[in-house]
């Protein structure tokens, strides 16, 4: 069988793209002083929750911020594909404690492959809310496959899902995105979200189970009290 020579040329720019979104972090050219790695992604995880949450008719309500039980916040995910596909995303998710205030945030990936007809590049800001707590404690468990393990949907925006005091839909997890490029059949389902200990353990400066980031009062850098504050300003002025 011959080999098409563009889907090669195409393969591996997808293959380069998904590997360099992984490995830029290693390459920086001059090695900068990072007394507390992750602050920067704890950073961009305030400002893409905002942007996403401000969307007019678009964003995510108030109302269902308000009531989520958890929360993961992926800036700059890379998807890719012809024919097969592939994703990849670091970020951060947060479970409400059960006294209502949000908890540390747990470093995690986003990693996983689909098949199928697709085709296209395509770098979003993804955030996923949680309907229920049992989602975020499997991840700390263990990983979760999006579609598969918990149930994932685009989700409800506009007057309508503000109006409505329950929310009650079949979906576990409810997706946001805000993304540049062109993708035909872009989907989370398939993707597999997964603990990264070496972040968590730069971040924190020790080695910390991921419950015990989740659920315990660990000393944290003042960008994680500001990702708390945005997280209940959103929820409440929005709804102004």
């Amino acid at each position: 069988m011959k080999k098409n020579p563009v889907r090669i040329f195409l393969a591996s720019l997808i293959l380069g793209l998904l590997i360099g979104t992984s490995a830029a972090p290693c390459f920086s050219g001059q090695k900068q002083p990072d007394p507390r790695p992750g602050e920067e992604r704890v950073a961009r995880a305030i400002e893409v929750i905002k942007d996403l949450a401000s969307i007019k008719e678009e964003g995510i309500p108030a109302r269902l911020l308000e009531k989520a039980e958890g929360l993961a916040i992926f800036p700059g995910v890379v998807k890719a594909a012809w024919g097969i596909g592939g994703q990849y995303g670091r970020g951060i998710v947060m479970i409400r404690r059960k006294d209502g205030q949000w908890g540390n945030p747990l470093f995690v990936d986003l990693i996983g492959g689909s098949f199928g007809w697709q085709i296209g590049v395509q770098k979003a800001d993804i955030v996923l809310v949680f309907k229920n707590r049992e989602g975020v404690e499997n991840i700390a468990s263990n990983k979760i496959t999006l579609g598969a393990d918990m149930s994932v949907a685009a989700g409800p925006v506009g007057r309508s899902a503000e109006a409505s005091t329950d929310l009650e839909m079949e979906a576990e997890i409810y997706s946001y995105s805000k993304s540049k490029g062109l993708f035909a059949g872009i989907s989370l389902k398939g993707g597999t979200l997964r603990v990264n200990q070496e972040a968590n353990a730069g971040f924190y400066g020790a080695s910390h189970n991921p419950s015990k980031i989740l659920y315990e009062n660990i000393k944290t850098p003042v960008i994680v009290i500001r990702l708390h504050q945005t997280i209940e300003e959103l929820s409440r002025t929005l709804k102004k």
